[in-house]
């Protein structure tokens, strides 16, 4: 069964307070492959893989449905240092 991308940014909003948040579907329209960037406050003070574990665990019904799921995870304090020009 697919995922629905509207559904798959609620459960993200739902569940750690987000500043930004881009789903990008890569598998063309069918819901099976999904790219993620989240930027939230709930990353500050945690690694690289506690924030990706924090999110599999959330997402761990729809991660289940996918057939691929990648993830970049920030503060907002490093997004903004990524975006600077």
């Amino acid at each position: 069964m697919a995922i629905d991308l509207a559904a798959l940014e609620q459960a993200i909003k739902a569940a750690i307070p987000v500043t930004h948040l881009e789903i990008e579907d890569q598998s063309s329209g069918c819901g099976e492959n999904y790219a993620v960037l989240i930027v939230s406050e709930a990353f500050v003070g945690k690694t690289t893989l506690a924030r990706h574990r924090m999110i599999n665990e959330l997402l761990k019904d729809q991660i289940a449905q996918m057939h691929a799921f990648s993830q970049k995870t920030y503060t907002p304090a490093q997004y903004a240092q990524l975006t600077k020009s």
